[in-house]
């Protein structure tokens, strides 16, 4: 029986954000070098790209290297 999606923990509901909030865009920006914070404005500031998680494609295994590792083997015993 599955759990029904309200009754799931907490930490289910943390993700990843899209979108920054403002401090968190000065800090980001400040820390690039973009903004100064003790002269520039706190708004209209630029738009931060945040980081999406990118899925790493799988490994193909090399069929031809697989059937060289096995005649080297059978030939030293």
């Amino acid at each position: 029986m599955s759990i029904h999606p309200s009754l799931r923990g907490v930490d289910t509901l943390r993700g990843d954000r899209s979108v920054f909030t403002r401090i968190e865009r000065i800090q980001r920006l400040a820390k690039e070098g973009k903004l100064d914070t003790e002269t520039d404005s706190p708004y209209m500031l630029p738009k931060v790209r945040t980081v999406f998680k990118v899925k790493k494609p799988k490994k193909v295994v090399d069929e031809a290297a697989e059937g060289e590792g096995e005649g080297e083997e059978k030939a030293e015993e």
